[in-house]
């Protein structure tokens, strides 16, 4: 067996982007393992290592050499490879081919059994690990790809990179792997820190690469990333449990724009306190990657935190010059938001109608009429009626998207909804209707704050289910490979809300969302798109209820209902589910029976039931029926779906006597159809609860 040494490639080059640095980064691991794998070279652990300058990866216990291979294969028996003259068959030649040989250097040999057999003998001589790592790193560097992103190319080669190469440090143990990529040739060194420690640092070998790097001031990204964190936290507690913002997405980036991260705390003037601090950080976050600082009473302070990749010791200077830098970018979102108060959201509503929303779905101001429409239907519905709720609903959709021809709006496209609310407050609207124009946007992503108010999730779900039945009435449904308009994240959004607005029916509210495009004039069918959106929502309602543990028999057996209304259909599941963990037997028993009453129930004999010709176990089942019809449905009308499962389940005992004591089909005509209306009656006790028979016992 070889030698093992550790091995690390290192790629140095200009500074990397963030995003596509992190997308290489997760290439370059599995690109050396493959690669080392299908050179036959064991090794260990790989994993890899960046900064801004620079990608690695480092792979545990490489071998210095690949294994000899000496492998022999019994094929077919002697007179089936070969034929009475003896030339090979096809099962000879494709053993063969098979096995990287020809049927002329087939082996033929006696075995134990007494038969004879030809057998395929490969001999491998083992190959030194560094001509093969070298192949393998050079052909490793041109494989990592940057979507969306150019590669440039440098010095007189045709190879590129995100960035132009300037070092390649590669190492099996001590030793330098040989590497030449687009004019740059491997070695033993890397590079330090640009200011705190310029210029080439030998690599001893693998082990004390990362060594080098922290005395050459440059640290790995989980480094980078708990002295940034531990930074913050001293912040906080410093100023007695105050806040810094630190989103994730903005977090990366600053952790991927330093390799020896100093933090440094900055402020900005008063004045713009007095601005929306949602504009203010979105300028201080996007556009300074700068963290701000809220107090512990959750309000936004002067204070910034910046993370510098200078010399800790001319902080003060980054400090200034920070300061100076923020001062513009704030200044800019004062004036934007100063200006749009001189407008007013209702000067705003007027220009969406030279806005469009969606070619053949028309502008931004026809969909916000329609979304008055469907948010006062769900206000009245959530409040029993509330004229005063839904006449707020219907004002606040008015204005929801008035604030998207704003110049802060188009400045911190983010900050859509939000800003709306700000200018509703400063023209006197109502707190629900300001407080639901800034949330109606919401959920933005699954798990996601839904709006605070039932005003707020009356807007946010016209919003959603506009688009959804748009894009359906259209003929452009989303497919597994294209949304534009987010429908699937809307429906997802639009269940999440209603599960709170039990008394809310799904259906009526695309009833309405439907008649406000054929009252502007968009030509389908209605029927046909009516029952194209429902059953999108049902599918999107089964997926959650899997997600969510429910058993598939289980969403079968609420879902062949027809009941669309997501809180009522995701109660009906739970509630199912836990019945029949509770009363396993009971119900598996009661499926078997409704499923064998529905295949014998004619539905064309209704339900009314000659009393007068039943026997004794008729009798039972009847009365058991009746009982528990009105029971199922009181408890439905109480929401209490618990109890209208176990009235079902006390159905059990008699439909067990039913079909154990009497022959349905009996040869008597008024008999037989007598006892289809009993069964059709049992059957209808379970409608709109769900399909029992669903949890019948295959096979």
């Amino acid at each position: 067996m070889a030698d093992k040494r550790d091995f690390l490639l290192e790629i140095g080059c200009e500074e990397m982007p963030s995003a596509p640095l992190m997308k290489a980064q997760e290439q370059l691991g599995k690109l050396v393992d493959k690669g080392l794998r299908e050179a036959g070279l064991a090794h260990g652990a790989v994993r890899t290592l960046s900064t801004p300058r620079r990608l690695a990866v480092l792979v545990d216990g490489c071998a210095t050499a690949t294994d000899e291979i000496h492998e022999v294969v019994r094929g077919p028996k002697t007179q089936i490879a070969f034929d009475a003259d003896g030339n090979p068959t096809r099962a000879a030649q494709g053993f063969a081919r098979k096995n990287g040989t020809t049927p002329d250097d087939l082996v033929r040999r006696v075995e134990a059994d007494g038969n004879e057999y030809v057998f395929a003998e490969r001999s491998v001589a083992s190959v030194p690990a560094l001509e093969l790592l070298s192949t393998l790193c050079e052909r490793t560097i041109g494989a990592i790809q940057w979507p969306n992103y150019r590669s440039q190319r440098w010095g007189s080669e045709h190879a590129t990179f995100v960035r132009p190469i300037r070092w390649i440090c590669a190492l099996l143990g001590g030793e330098v792997v040989p590497v030449r990529y687009a004019d740059v040739v491997s070695g033993n060194t890397t590079s330090g820190h640009r200011v705190l420690a310029p210029g080439a640092h030998v690599v001893a070998d693998p082990a004390s690469y990362e060594e080098v790097l922290e005395h050459a001031f440059v640290l790995g990204e989980h480094r980078r990333a708990q002295v940034i964190r531990d930074g913050i936290r001293d912040i906080e507690e410093s100023r007695g449990g105050a806040h810094v913002d630190t989103p994730k997405g903005v977090f990366n980036e600053v952790v991927n724009l330093c390799e020896w991260p100093t933090l440094v705390v900055g402020e900005f003037d008063e004045e713009f306190l007095a601005v929306p601090h949602e504009i203010i950080c979105e300028a201080m976050l996007m556009h300074q990657r700068y963290f701000p600082i809220y107090d512990s009473e959750g309000s936004l302070t002067r204070e910034f935190v910046i993370v510098s990749n200078a010399d800790p010791a001319v902080s003060d200077t980054v400090r200034a010059g920070n300061e100076r830098v923020v001062r513009p970018r704030l200044d800019d979102a004062k004036f934007f938001y100063d200006e749009d108060l001189k407008v007013g959201l209702s000067a705003f509503r007027e220009r969406l109608g030279n806005v469009v929303f969606q070619k053949r779905l028309g502008t931004v101001l026809q969909k916000t009429e329609r979304m008055e429409a469907i948010a006062r239907s769900v206000a009245e519905q959530a409040t029993g009626g509330d004229d005063a709720m839904a006449r707020e609903a219907e004002r606040a959709a008015h204005l929801a998207k008035a604030d998207l021809v704003s110049q802060a709006v188009v400045e911190f496209t983010s900050q859509q909804g939000v800003m709306g609310g700000y200018y509703a407050a400063a023209q006197g609207e109502s707190v629900l209707v300001t407080q639901a124009i800034a949330q109606h946007y919401r959920p933005r992503f699954a798990g996601d704050e839904l709006p605070d108010s039932v005003v707020g999730k009356a807007v946010a779900v016209a919003d959603k289910l506009d688009t959804i039945c748009g894009m359906f009435a259209i003929g452009e449904p989303p497919t597994g490979s294209s949304d534009p308009f987010a429908v699937r994240r809307s429906a997802i959004g639009v269940i999440a809300m209603l599960r709170t607005m039990p008394k809310v029916s799904l259906c009526s509210l695309v009833d309405v969302a439907l008649e406000s495009y054929v009252a502007q004039g968009l030509s389908f069918d209605s029927s046909d798109v009516r029952q194209q959106v429902l059953s999108y929502f049902v599918g999107r309602l089964c997926a959650i209820a899997r997600d969510e543990g429910a058993d598939p028999d289980t969403i079968k057996a609420v879902s062949d209902t027809g009941i669309c209304d997501p809180a009522a259909f995701l109660g009906r599941v739970a509630a199912l589910g836990r019945a029949r963990r509770t009363e396993r037997e009971v119900f598996d028993d009661l499926a078997t029976a409704y499923a064998r009453a529905s295949h014998l129930a004619d539905a064309s004999l209704g339900i009314d039931v000659d009393e007068t010709i039943l026997g004794d176990a008729e009798r039972s089942l009847l009365e058991a029926v009746d009982a528990g019809s009105g029971e199922v449905q009181e408890a439905i009308l109480n929401g209490d779906l618990d109890e209208a499962l176990a009235s079902l389940a006390r159905l059990r005992e008699p439909i067990d006597r039913f079909f154990e004591d009497v022959l349905v089909m009996d040869e008597d005509i008024a008999v037989r159809e007598n006892r289809l209306k009993l069964l059709n009656r049992f059957e209808r006790a379970f409608a709109g609860v769900a399909n029992i028979g669903a949890l019948a016992r295959k096979g």
